[in-house]
Parts: structure tokens; sequence; C-alpha cells
């Protein structure tokens, strides 16, 4: 755990992480980049691990015992994989890994990643692992504007990805959606980077570069307004189905088969952690405290940025207008309400509905093998397909050994046009 600034810090007006670089795990990349410059907008050293490959699950299946789901052994593979680099000087390392309550096993990877860490001679490489509870108040007097500025850059990096799945299944020329999504993203961290973070001009520049990129996808020699692929909705394990190395870039692989692919976001886990506070607040009669005030002062701010960095894009997202946290968890109570389950199983069960209203001709979950929330949510998926006219809804697990993805999106997409002509 990050410790606060002690007074030797403070005396000497230097932080605690000064002269360290933070290395973030890419949960998603564009993500993972929006998020290294809002550390860098508050003076931080920070930047994503390099990119996963074979050496990634050689360090993690060396460093874990086997038990732990499989994002926990791709972030301590990553992790490793910095360290082990004869330039990198452990003492001026700072590793995020973020944590949280329930039922998952996210809960215990920061306290695993430094029992690893102790164990393998790097104490004195730091963990920052801000949580529900303690936020970022690790970063002591740098907590308040990187909470704002780090939420804005999540909201755009979802925005943006959301902008390069719209568009890239029905590019002319191959790559011309990468493009403008890599060139998008650079504007996006750019901006980040070089505003200051006084709230009201960091939020109108955001707004700026968000309109710049909409412009530049607009621009796209695109057929998407002359054509439709059968859209298929992407719920499961917040990680695996982000994180294209572990999910064995599912998506693109499902745009080779013809398909748009609506992808549940990262901020939509935020809205849920935040909906979450307020329901027990109120459960243990502390809904008229200082805390719930600031809560709600907190919420009502986010939903303000929100408004202001969604509506460039009005016209781009008819008829894929993300839902409010509160429709998801409606959606969701038939089948598992959320005053008896708690995380990403209600979450994915309320997004198949909600998506399958939207018009998605199927639904994928993407979770880690053994994942508790995959396994719960499989088990709820055929009554949810009987109850949406047969809907086709498949888990695909992944832990990093061969598969046959190929093989089975493309029995899938089968099954999914069968059902949408049916649909008519």
């Amino acid at each position: 755990m990050l410790p606060t600034v002690d007074g030797a810090a403070a005396s000497t007006g230097e932080h605690p992480l000064s002269g360290k670089r933070i290395y973030i795990p890419p949960m998603a990349y564009g993500s993972a980049q929006a998020f290294a410059s809002a550390f860098r907008a508050i003076g931080l050293e920070a930047e994503p691990t390099p990119p996963s490959d074979s050496r990634t699950r050689e360090l993690g299946a060396r460093y874990t015992s086997g038990d732990e789901c499989y994002p926990a052994k791709v972030t301590v593979g990553d992790f490793m994989k910095v360290l082990e680099r004869p330039t990198t000087d452990p003492a001026r390392v700072a590793l995020f890994m973020p944590t949280a309550q329930g039922p998952c096993r996210f809960g215990q990877y920061a306290p695993y990643l430094r029992h690893i860490l102790d164990a393998n001679g790097y104490e004195s490489v730091e963990i920052l692992s801000p949580s529900s509870q303690n936020a970022y108040g690790g970063l002591g007097s740098l907590a308040k504007p990187f909470v704002r500025t780090g939420w804005r850059a999540l909201l755009c990096a979802d925005l943006l990805q959301k902008l390069l799945l719209m568009y890239r299944p029905y590019e002319e020329r191959r790559g011309d959606t990468e493009a403008v999504y890599a060139e998008s993203l650079a504007d996006l961290c750019r901006t980040l980077e070089e505003t200051p973070v006084d709230p009201g001009v960091q939020l109108l520049a955001l707004r700026d570069s968000m309109i710049r990129s909409r412009d530049r996808f607009r621009k796209l020699a695109a057929q998407r307004g002359a054509r439709r692929h059968p859209l298929i909705g992407i719920v499961g394990e917040i990680f695996c189905r982000l994180n294209t190395f572990s999910n064995e870039n599912l998506v693109e692989c499902l745009e080779e088969y013809g398909a748009e692919a609506w992808i549940s976001d990262l901020v939509e886990w935020i809205w849920y952690t935040n909906s979450e506070h307020f329901r027990k607040l109120k459960l243990e009669g502390r809904i008229w405290t200082a805390e719930a005030l600031g809560a709600w002062v907190r919420k009502r701010v986010q939903k303000q940025d929100e408004h202001i960095l969604v509506a460039p894009f009005q016209e781009d997202f008819v008829g894929r207008e993300e839902p409010d946290i509160y429709e998801i968890l409606e959606c969701a109570r038939p089948y598992l309400p959320r005053e008896g389950a708690f995380g990403e199983m209600v979450l994915n069960v309320g997004k198949t509905v909600y998506l399958a209203k939207k018009g998605a001709a199927g639904i994928i979950d993407i979770s880690p093998f053994t994942c508790m929330n995959g396994i719960v949510c499989e088990a709820i998926y055929p009554r949810i397909s009987r109850d949406l006219g047969g809907i086709p809804i498949r888990n695909f697990y992944f832990d990093g050994t061969q598969s046959d993805l190929d093989r089975d999106l493309g029995v899938y997409m089968e099954l999914a046009r069968s059902y949408s002509k049916k649909r008519g």
C-alpha cells in the first residue's frame, strides 16, 4: 500500500512517488495510455506495462501457483517482465494494482503481488493500491486533482474505443480506423498532459479533444450507414473482456466473421461501485451523513462530466446509447437481484438483457477459466435466452492455453445470424 506523505517529504515539498515510475497493467490499451497521462498531468511518471507476450505467460506461471485466475497471471507476468530488465531500478518502481471488496479473487491481487515481490527480493518496489474505500488517499495532496483527471481519462478512452468498434467493421481500407483511433488517443493523452488540472479548463479541453476525434471518425471512408453487420454484445470479467492479449483478440476475430461488437466498457464498473456505496449507506442508516453527502456530490460531478464529454457524440451513438447503471441493475433483477448477489455477475446478466433489447443478435461472455462470475452467469444464461426468444449466449473461458477460438466463433456466428433472421 502506498504510504501517505510523511512529515519529511511534506517539509521538503517532495511527494513519496517523486522519482518513481508507475507501471499500469493495460486492462484496455487505450484506457491504460490515458490513465498514465492522467498521472503525468499531476507531475508523476507513469506508463503502461510493455505489451504482453509469451514471456508474460512464462513469468506469470513461474511466480504464481496455478490457483489464481488468468488476469492475475498476466498482470504478475507483465510486472515481473518490467523488473527483470537490466535497466530497471526496483527502488524507482511503483506498480499500480487496485483492489476491491466482494467475492472475486481480484480483491487478493494486491496483497498477493506484495507477497511475490517480497519473496523474490523486490521489497523496495512500491504498490499503489487504491480501493473503493480509500480512493487514492495514498497520493496525498495530489489525490484530489488525480481522482477527477483519472475519471475523465477513463471516460474519454471508453468513448474512443466505442467509436473504434462502431467504425472498424465497415472500413473500406483495412487499418484506416486503427490509424484514426491511434491519432485520437494521442490527442487525448496530449490534452491531458498539457492542460492545467483546473477542473473547468480541463473539461473544456477534453471536450474539444473529443470533438476533434468525432470529426476524424466521421471522415472515415466507411459504409456503416449503408449496411449493418450482426451486433454481438460482449460482457464478462472486466480484465479478460477488455485485454486483447487475454482473450486472444476475440473481438477482431468476430469482426473477421462479419460482426460488429458492443463491449461493456470500464466506466460501467465505476458507476456500479458508486451505486453500491449508496446502497450500503442506506442499509446502514447512514444516508444523512457527511460521507453520503460527499458521495452524492462526487456522483453529481461525474454525471456532469459524462454529460459534457458524451454530448458531441449524440448523433453518432444513436442506437448504441450506454444505459444508466440502475437500468442495468433492473434488467438483472428477475434473474440475479443486486441485493442477493454482488459484482460482475449482476452487471453481466443485466447488460445481456439490455443489449438484447437494443437489437443484439447474440451475447458473448468472456471470462477467465474457473471465474466464479462467469460460472454463475453461465447457469443463468439459458433461462435468459429462452425469455428473449432464443438469443444465442455463449461463454468463452480463457487461461492462456491453446484453444479453437476461430472455429468456435464461426459456429457461434451461424447461430447469431440464424437468430437475427428469425427475429426479422
